[in-house]
């Protein structure tokens, strides 16, 4: 009888112990457990891991990302924007420009993410994850000042067109524009160049990208093609979902907290 005292008394210390500890662990308001979710992201993603997330970029794409006066330096939209999603990570972001169309190649490899005015479309999604969308934007059609042939998209049949290599003004041009011979760029300035030497009849590109080409170089004017909204977003590496999360987190903050209306002012509505 007292053993079997005793063997109760053990049971009912047991009993006890396990709901001290499970009493312990750390709850929200909502009754979850919490204090370890940053933790276990960050074991889950090697990025995470990092102090300092490398960024693709092609900086020949204004407004959202271009080269200061001192031809280095990157600066615009999409830069002020990564920088800031990296400051409430509480991660550095460092910058690595390249050609366009080695970005996605490069995530995972040379550079962790990108941010580079990057369309989702299904063709991407094989390679890489994305974030949340940013930004919204719509092709438009750069041609000469004094050129009234080409009013629409329509009017792009048969025409030389200029296109920034592997984005999507190049697979609308090359898809689904009947008869367009496509010139392909590097550099989107390029183009606009070439087409103020009447190497080409008109450059498909962006609208934001193309009202800020055109502003830069006199004789050209921008025309609205009736194109498909496109959406934007950050390019990450296929299955870190952590790191999906964390950056969507991130974004979704700087969208509450007035930063991202401040830098859509500063890079895109003031037209600077």
């Amino acid at each position: 009888m007292k053993k079997m005292r005793k063997v109760l008394a053990v049971l009912m210390i047991l009993t006890l112990l396990v709901t001290v500890f499970a009493g312990c662990k750390k709850q929200d308001d909502n009754g979850k457990e919490t204090g370890t979710t940053e933790s276990t992201a960050a074991e889950t993603s090697p990025i995470l891991q990092k102090d300092v997330i490398v960024v693709g970029t092609n900086a020949e794409f204004p407004p959202f990302e271009y080269l200061l006066d001192d031809g280095v330096t990157p600066d615009g939209f999409d830069m002020a924007l990564i920088k800031a999603i990296g400051e409430k990570m509480g991660k550095e972001v460092k910058i690595e420009n390249m050609d366009f169309d080695a970005i996605l190649a490069a995530i995972g490899n040379k550079v962790d993410i990108a941010i580079a005015g990057l369309t989702v479309d299904e063709e991407r999604l094989l390679q890489v994850d994305f974030s949340d969308t940013y930004f919204t934007a719509v092709q438009s059609i750069i041609v000469k000042e004094n050129d009234d042939t080409i009013k629409s998209a329509e009017d792009l049949k048969g025409k030389k067109i200029g296109v920034q290599l592997g984005t999507t003004g190049d697979l609308i041009a090359t898809d689904d524009i009947e008869g367009a011979t496509v010139e392909r760029y590097k550099k989107a300035i390029t183009a606009v160049l070439d087409l103020l030497n009447g190497r080409i009849d008109a450059v498909l590109i962006d609208s934001a990208t193309a009202k800020a080409l055109s502003a830069a170089n006199k004789g050209t004017k921008v025309i609205e093609g009736d194109f498909e909204p496109e959406h934007y977003a950050i390019a990450l590496p296929k299955g870190d979902t952590a790191l999906k999360d964390s950056i969507n987190k991130a974004l979704k903050e700087v969208k509450e907290d007035g930063t991202f209306d401040e830098l859509l002012e500063k890079y895109i509505e003031s037209g600077e």
